[in-house]
């Protein structure tokens, strides 16, 4: 994914609220917006940084500070002055995330106990590109599959370790009793003597010939570890679509809240004219209740807007593994750009790119290598050895005495019940599997690449035929107003008009964000697109 974020820096928490103040405003930059309570005032009575808003003030109203300037230390060898460490520059050699304060905890045991750790302080704008950056980053069902592939490439480093030798030490020391019987001019003798016999030995075995089990565990791994990467790519493709999705989500929330209170500022001024008219005597008791209903549903209308969109923000929020007490707030609607291929281009392009078909090949090769795995068992194994061997008794006059032994070591299973076979036919019946899953998974791109194809001009024709409507509405409306004006028109032609734009506004928005669907699924059903598409996108 291309990167188009400018360069900026940001001040890191100011502790408990976990947010994150800007040394500097830069064109562009989207900064936070957080409530007054997450901060503490100096000790000095005056601070440095830009005043904090509560949760939906505009961020115009923020009042702009120069920082406040001291001396250096004296230490520093001149009297000049320099900015405080909250206002200093980074190094230029440091390479600042804008977005790191954004991340959740390293600790993923975390659980918070108070509800103010919970308590939603602030908001972020995100433009797409930073959601979806956040969400590679942050999202834990794609450091799970991360981990997988560790686990993977740790599975390989095992499976290779049958390359080499195998060395082993063992060494014992024990205690024990020895009688020494010998005739004298008393008789038998008998004497009793403990001990000490100490013993080492080191081997070593490797193996020469396993029937092609050895080559074929390595390869089975190696397979492994690209199914696994194949796996992150392909969550990554998921866990993109899904961002977006959930991000045009919070979109159109938001502008049907934008839509929704225009429509009930339209309709309060409605009924203040409504009963205006009716106290001097031009209107109808019928025209201001008519006139309180509308305004009652377009309350309603907004109340369920607001609803709507803070389920999207903490929906959007969970997938970026967002902190706590963060909410996101996204820019303004706009069409996402135009796809540069024709559909069967599309459809090939998508053949060659998508992972999940690659995955059916490499799971075909796993399952030839398992094959392998078990018919070797039917085969002879050789192995070669080596010993040597040390002992040490603490009685005897030749206490020290050592050994060696070299040779090869052949064994085959001659017979064991037809188990290999069986274990092979399993194998190939996954190589079958894995062929009809190839050919299921093909016919599936082409759909998903067909119907978002469809779907993209589909709504690239409604966001024109949108606009037109929009326009007559507005046009409308002003008609409608003019002539229950003038006395040649009926509240009920205002209301109608009222109602007939809210809803062209409403499909100009669902064209608009459906076609940016429509074109995120596109991108999706072909998957790892270059980088020069991203850039070259224009609508």
């Amino acid at each position: 994914m291309r990167n188009s974020y400018s360069r900026f820096e940001w001040l890191r928490l100011l502790l408990p609220a976990i947010v994150v103040l800007p040394i500097s405003a830069q064109p562009g930059l989207a900064q936070p917006v957080v409530s007054e309570d997450a901060v503490a005032v100096e000790a000095s009575g005056h601070s440095s940084q830009p005043a904090l808003l509560s949760h939906g003030t505009s961020e115009e109203d923020i009042p702009v500070e120069e920082p406040a300037l001291e001396p250096l230390p004296d230490d520093a060898g001149t009297g000049s002055t320099a900015t405080t460490d909250s206002a200093r520059p980074l190094p230029t050699d440091r390479v600042v995330d804008p977005l790191e304060y954004l991340d959740p905890d390293p600790n993923p045991l975390l659980l918070q106990t108070r509800p103010a750790e919970v308590e939603i302080i602030g908001t972020q704008p995100l433009t797409l590109d930073e959601v979806i950056e956040l969400a590679y980053r942050n999202n834990p069902d794609l450091r799970i599959a991360l981990l997988e592939l560790e686990q993977s490439q740790a599975v390989l480093r095992e499976a290779r370790a049958a390359l080499l030798p195998t060395v082993t030490l063992s060494g014992t020391v024990q205690g024990q009793n020895a009688q020494n019987t010998s005739f004298g001019a008393g008789g038998l003798n008998t004497t009793e003597e403990l001990a000490l016999a100490t013993s080492g030995q080191v081997n070593v075995t490797y193996n020469i010939y396993s029937s092609g089990q050895r080559a074929a565990t390595i390869r089975t791994a190696e397979e492994q570890v690209r199914l696994s990467e194949l796996e992150v790519e392909r969550r990554q493709e998921v866990l993109r679509l899904n961002t977006i999705n959930e991000y045009y989500d919070l979109q159109r929330a938001s502008e049907q809240i934008r839509i929704s209170q225009a429509f009930l500022t339209e309709a309060e001024r409605n009924l203040r004219d409504t009963q205006l008219r009716e106290e001097v005597g031009v209107g109808t008791r019928f025209d201001v209740l008519r006139a309180e209903v509308q305004t009652a549903n377009a309350r309603q209308l907004l109340r369920q807007a607001e609803s709507d969109r803070q389920t999207a923000q903490r929906t959007l929020a969970r997938r970026l593994n967002l902190p706590p007490s963060l909410d996101v707030i996204p820019v303004a609607v706009e069409i996402a750009g135009a796809w540069p291929l024709d559909l069967e281009e599309s459809i090939v392009l998508a053949y060659q790119n998508r992972a999940e078909l690659e995955q059916q090949l490499v799971q075909r090769e796993i399952g030839e290598q398992q094959r392998r795995i078990a018919l070797s068992a039917l085969g002879p194994q050789v192995d070669l050895f080596a010993n040597y061997g040390i002992q040490d008794v603490s009685n005897q006059t030749n206490r020290f005495t050592d050994s060696y032994s070299v040779g090869a070591q052949v064994s085959w299973t001659l017979f064991e019940g037809g188990a290999a076979a069986a274990r092979a036919q399993q194998r190939e019946l996954d190589i079958e599997i894995a062929d009809r899953n190839f050919e299921e998974t093909r016919n599936g791109i082409r759909l998903d690449v067909e119907q978002s194809y469809f779907s993209l001009g589909a709504n690239r024709d409604n966001i024109d035929t949108a606009k037109l409507a929009v326009e007559q509405a507005e046009e409308a409306l002003r008609l409608a107003i003019l002539r229950f004006e003038a006395g040649v028109g009926t509240q009920l032609d205002v209301i109608s008009a009222q109602a007939d734009l809210t809803e062209a506004e409403v499909n100009l928005v669902d064209a608009t964000i459906g076609y940016n669907r429509a074109l995120a699924a596109l991108e999706r059903a072909i998957s790892n697109l270059p980088e020069r598409y991203y850039e070259d996108l224009a609508y």
